[in-house]
């Protein structure tokens, strides 16, 4: 990956606590027979300054803002949804300007499990390889799990992170932002998961949607049995999320990818897939993790297919569960979703 500047990327030692992270997480994926991105980060610093005029329809508002550098930035927003502050990153376009008469269409990234909104620019030359290309890019948080959706939470409010990023953010970004009507939406691992989901629950938002080594079954039951572990993980009762399989199955279902898959009709996709290598891979932790991922990838294909809706789909023998791979996805992607925003890729 091309190096990054130092004020965007986590500590070395942050690095090896990710590791050690995967390296536990294959341990639990031996019991449940699936895996997820396990990568904690180093958080923001704290905004400097407020930065939003204007609240979106629930009264969501942008409290503060942090620039780092002439086109990156941090939001906190004060979120209804989800019940307390919520830090977004955004690079902007490099023709941008705030008195502009034009908007420009927008660009979703979502980290996966144990991570946040930091990991793009974390992990991957994200800002490099969107310099030359006309986007606004967001990267929301949603949390410890990664999975931007309403949880169930026994009927209480907050910890709404799909209206935070679907209803809340977006309308913040039209008001202050000059985001367009234009939109893509893509993730790694449960952030797979959410630009999948985002994109069924909301037909026509997203004009493309892409999925790197998503969770894309949710209501199989190997899959339920990995999010109770993502859930355990991060000391959350696993009913919380959609409720229990059993007794609230019709939630599960209308959050589930397969389930929903005939509610992408018309909308750009890109789902990609490493078989993993186990225990024998360069990296046995990261393969076994994307190993366990290949059978419930091509259920949703499969669904696709059946369904007459077209995918650019890329399984590829080896790969493993981590940055590397995902970046790679990522560009190779880049024509599906530059696409779905209105952009030309000559």
């Amino acid at each position: 990956m091309s190096p990054r500047p130092a004020r965007h990327r986590a500590p070395a030692a942050a690095s090896r606590n990710r590791l050690a992270s995967l390296g536990a997480a294959a341990t639990l994926v031996t019991v449940t027979a699936l895996g997820t991105v396990i990568a904690p980060a180093a958080l923001g610093a704290a905004p400097a300054a407020a930065a939003g005029q204007q609240t979106a329809a629930d009264g969501a508002r942008i409290v503060a803002t942090q620039r780092l550098d002439d086109r990156t930035l941090d939001l906190t927003v004060d979120s209804p949804a989800v019940g307390k502050q919520v830090k977004a990153r955004v690079i902007l376009p490099a023709n941008w300007s705030a008195d502009a008469t034009r908007t420009w269409p927008v660009l979703y990234l979502l980290h996966g499990g144990h991570d946040d909104y930091t990991s793009w620019t974390r992990e991957t030359d994200v800002e490099q390889f969107l310099a030359d290309k006309d986007v606004l890019t967001v990267m929301p948080d949603a949390g410890p799990t990664g999975l931007p959706t309403k949880w169930w939470n026994f009927g209480q409010p907050g910890g709404d992170y799909e209206t935070f990023q679907s209803v809340e953010l977006m309308q913040l970004l039209q008001n202050d932002y000059r985001a367009g009507s234009a939109r893509a939406i893509a993730g790694v691992s449960t952030g797979g998961y959410g630009a999948m989901a985002m994109a069924a629950r909301y037909p026509g938002t997203f004009g493309a949607a892409a999925s790197y080594s998503g969770v894309l079954n949710t209501t199989d039951l190997g899959t339920a049995r990995l999010l109770g572990t993502i859930l355990a993980r991060e000391g959350i009762y696993p009913d919380m999320l959609w409720g229990n399989l059993l007794f609230n199955l019709a939630n599960w279902i209308s959050r589930n990818p397969t389930d929903q898959a005939s509610r992408l009709r018309g909308t750009q996709l890109y789902v990609s897939q490493g078989k993993g290598g186990g225990i024998f891979s360069q990296d046995p932790e990261g393969g076994i993790l994307e190993s366990s991922l290949w059978d419930q990838a091509h259920t949703f294909t499969s669904k696709l297919s059946s369904l007459g809706i077209p995918a650019t789909v890329h399984y590829y023998d080896g790969g493993v569960h981590n940055w590397p791979n995902w970046t790679q996805e990522f560009k190779a992607s880049w024509p599906v979703l530059a696409k779905g925003l209105g952009l030309t890729t000559g």
